[in-house]
């Protein structure tokens, strides 16, 4: 039962921590959109996705004006459209792009995901298809996410795929210079990919997942820094405690919006994932939350340390608030999205190689990266199949999305805005990797993925 601490707690922080329910997203299955033509499939998938989601904005903003908490996002996540595009060999495969934006209009939702393709072991019909009109199909649209799967713990890494991708990046970003280069930061490229991630750009509705169904993410690093800064002399376990009792109360919140949405929109709930995902506004920073533990700057030696604890205590003190734990879950690092983080890049304390060591023990991976314009595409694969291997290697979820920032150099900043914030252009390692990527092949999985 709720008492008067509990809702003024709660009050405070939705006013002055930045609390609040990031995602509401609803994944859909297509698989009965499939079709020989088209044509007749992009109609299908219009059809059964504006059906679906006809009342989602519309039941995220009752919430919203019911419990008195800002749900700053409404999405949709659909099954991989790689697998629709297999049974129209013949058909331009941008078109479901097209019709994914259509959608997103006529619903009103923030973002699609699921322009996407799952090719850790290989590429399947319609896969080649779908990955080489990314560029074009992230062009053309404002609402459309992409991602692609190219490793896992259980089948290694397509290094064809990640060869490939590097090749996409940097399309991706050509065709959008004069946008500034906006289409990368809506593609990230997988390795262990999951199918109940309700944030995008990643997002995807998988093949085990049913028809339809609710997630929630919750996000709460302004909320976490204020409990932590309660304790400026408690010890590194006590640190702990105070996190997990914040994430508990956090996810809380995220149960009950999930709970909510869906019997008012007659759907399954799926999951709560737990990540603690930042934003620029101030307060609202993961590198913030570690600063607050007693690191002069986020980047510094420690910086992983901090991370694996606090990111550790996110699930401990989640999983006991909510039966319903899934999608990522942990905290994100996105650099151009947090304020600490733009602060720690921009005085070198913060570089890629220490991101990258950090996205060893934390959600995802190298995320909202900005990368000089002039970046090879083989620079860009080696990056990728770096970051594959941390995830491969340990069993977890990693991922990159990189932005090449054409025209700009080290030390220029890339304007995106909103939630995509802005990003200091970081300095990469200049030394060629492209004989390696040119192998081509696969590498295999690591000797523990052999479990049964």
């Amino acid at each position: 039962m709720l008492n008067t601490f509990d809702i003024l707690e709660t009050i405070r922080m939705i006013q002055d921590e930045c609390l609040d329910i990031r995602t509401i997203t609803m994944g859909i299955s297509l698989l009965d959109c499939i079709d020989p033509d088209i044509d007749k499939a992009c109609q299908k998938v219009y059809d059964k996705i504006t059906t679906k989601a006809e009342n989602l904005v519309k039941t995220g903003e009752q919430i919203e004006k019911e419990y008195g908490i800002p749900i700053v996002n409404k999405r949709i996540s659909v099954t991989p459209i790689a697998m629709l595009a297999a049974a129209c060999p013949e058909g331009e495969t941008v078109k479901f792009a097209r019709t994914l934006q259509k959608a997103a209009d006529t619903c009103g939702v923030n973002f699609l995901g699921g322009y996407s393709a799952l090719v850790h072991k290989g590429f399947s019909a319609g896969d080649l298809a779908l990955i080489r009109s990314i560029p074009q199909a992230l062009a053309e649209t404002t609402n459309v996410c992409s991602s692609v799967n190219v490793g896992s713990t259980r089948s290694g890494i397509n290094m064809d795929a990640v060869a490939l991708m590097g090749k996409i990046v940097l399309e991706s970003a050509e065709l959008t210079k004069d946008k500034q280069c906006i289409a990368p930061a809506k593609l990230v490229v997988f390795c262990n990919a999951v199918e109940d991630n309700p944030f995008m750009a990643g997002a995807f509705h998988g093949m085990g997942e049913p028809d339809c169904e609710i997630h929630v993410g919750v996000s709460g690093p302004g909320v976490v820094r204020s409990a932590i800064t309660k304790y400026p002399d408690a010890s590194i376990d006590q640190l702990a405690d105070v996190i997990k009792k914040t994430a508990f109360k956090i996810t809380r919140m995220g149960q009950l919006v999930g709970s909510r949405a869906s019997k008012m929109l007659g759907v399954p709930f799926g999951i709560v994932d737990l990540s603690l995902a930042p934003t620029p506004a101030i307060g609202d920073s993961v590198a913030q939350v570690l600063e607050g533990m007693g690191l002069e700057q986020c980047g510094t030696h420690g910086t992983t340390a901090a991370l694996a604890l606090l990111n550790d205590a996110v699930k401990k003190g989640g999983v006991m608030a909510s039966s319903n734990v899934g999608g990522l879950s942990g905290a994100f690092i996105p650099v151009s999205e947090d304020q600490g983080m733009i602060d720690a890049a921009r005085a070198g304390t913060l570089c890629l190689e220490k991101l990258e060591a950090m996205t060893a023990v934390c959600s995802v991976g190298l995320d909202m990266i900005v990368v000089p314009g002039d970046i090879t595409a083989e620079t860009i694969s080696a990056i990728i199949a770096d970051e594959a291997a941390i995830g491969m290697v340990n069993n977890k979820t990693t991922a990159v999305r990189l932005i090449p920032a054409i025209g700009m150099k080290e030390g220029d900043t890339l304007e995106f805005g909103g939630l995509l914030g802005s990003g200091p252009v970081m300095p990469i390692n200049r030394k060629s990797p492209a004989k390696f990527i040119a192998r081509g092949g696969r590498i295999p999985a690591p000797m523990h993925s052999i479990k049964n």
